[in-house]
């Protein structure tokens, strides 16, 4: 959805983020205003308009001064972790502030909210509502329902939700990234530097979720690539957020042999504990670098800081038209970080060449006929799977997947 100067930018941030083994950017250099300056945005929500125009939407038409924005923000964690999922988008957050300029006391956080308990939430959004808040962020899967409600309660305020698939066109939106791009070069990196064939996968949520099983997939594509002889084990918490199943869990894969660990978990315990062992690991969310420098292959990342900024300056704007985002790679919402230097010779080069794949638009990743754990076959000969598919069908897992018990 993203076009013009940002989609320029992206790619440039997509070479130095994948561009040099153990150099480069880190997602805090990227949750600053550099690279995604104001000019940048403002272009972005302009052609975000147009494009509401030609589809019918509307914009809201009425701007807010810069000085009496105020967003809230609900975490299901502390940011101040360190690492993890919501410490990324309190990246996204800070990055969003620099961006445009706002004060300290325009922003209001409300964390540690359980995304299971919907009276909480209500409570938490009721609390930015009460200290003025304009446009409220509500960042957890299980948040959704009750953002719901409460956008329909009021109706002059913006709601944005991240995942999840709900939204009304008006002040209540969603929004994600094409994750999965990322997902899949890190399985490339993955299958070249496994030694042992058995690759590790913390994984929040089982096949119900395709968020989850989406990203294991385009993975496990990306793995058997390059390397056919590889298997992915998967381990499901069944929790977005569960300290102990994470580190039990990291545990049982590595015990298994598994000598690369990835995750879709919010803790660094499948990195942390490959580290331990002398294995390497996957990150996600953050860059885990900073936590496993002698294990850390790569790390998945999100830069938040891209639509949360596009978000509240086109309420500033009056441009706000409730559409739903869904970027990726080459609007700088998702991206790999750059290889360690101990990666084996010939992953950049390979790295590399899927980059430029993906962002000149010529392979998708859920690319033709596809074959399942179980020996189904979806997808179709020279077709690729729509977004709707992706966010809410892939309820299989790829060939080379297994689950552990």
């Amino acid at each position: 959805m993203i076009k013009g100067k940002l989609g320029l930018l992206a790619i440039l941030l997509g070479g130095l983020l994948l561009g040099g083994c153990g150099a480069g950017n880190t997602i805090d250099d990227l949750a600053t205003n550099e690279g995604y300056d104001q000019a940048v945005v403002s272009g972005q929500a302009a052609t975000e308009a147009g494009d509401a125009k030609e589809t019918g939407q509307q914009s809201s038409g009425k701007g807010i001064a810069k000085e009496d924005i105020k967003v809230g923000v609900l975490h299901i964690t502390d940011p101040a972790e360190g690492s993890g999922y919501t410490y990324t988008h309190d990246l996204g957050i800070q990055g969003m502030q620099d961006n445009l300029g706002l004060s300290d006391d325009q922003i209001v956080r409300k964390i540690n909210v359980d995304d299971s308990d919907s009276d909480a939430i209500r409570q938490a959004i009721e609390e930015c509502v009460a200290e003025g808040c304009n446009i409220i962020f509500t960042t957890s899967w299980g948040y959704m329902d009750p953002t719901e409600e409460m956008a329909e309660k009021y109706p002059d305020i913006y709601f944005s939700h991240g995942t999840g698939y709900k939204s009304n066109g008006k002040n209540f939106n969603n929004y994600f990234g094409r994750i999965y791009q990322a997902r899949y070069i890190s399985g490339l990196v993955a299958g070249m530097n496994t030694t042992t064939n058995k690759i590790g996968y913390v994984a929040a949520q089982d096949t119900t979720n395709s968020e989850v099983t989406g990203g294991i997939d385009a993975f496990a594509i990306g793995v058997y690539e390059v390397n056919p002889e590889a298997k992915i084990y998967v381990k499901v918490t069944n929790s977005w957020y569960d300290p102990e199943a994470e580190e039990a869990a990291s545990g049982q894969l590595l015990d298994m042999g598994c000598d690369v660990m990835a995750q879709h978990c919010d803790t660094p315990y499948p990195q942390t504990m490959a580290q331990a062992k002398g294995v390497y690991g996957i990150g996600y969310n953050s860059d885990m670098s900073k936590e496993t420098p002698d294990s850390c292959l790569c790390s998945v990342i999100w830069n938040w800081s891209a639509y949360y900024t596009a978000a509240v300056q086109s309420v500033i704007d009056g441009t706000w038209d409730g559409s739903n985002y869904y970027g990726g790679m080459a609007e700088g919402l998702v991206a790999v970080t750059p290889l360690a230097r101990f990666c084996k010779e010939g992953t950049q080069e390979k790295v590399d060449e899927a980059t430029q794949k993906i962002l000149s638009g010529t392979f998708n990743v859920f690319d033709g006929e596809m074959e399942t754990n179980d020996g189904t076959i979806v997808g179709s000969p020279g077709g690729t799977l729509d977004d709707a598919t992706i966010t809410g069908g892939i309820n299989w897992y790829y060939k080379n997947v297994s689950v552990v018990e």
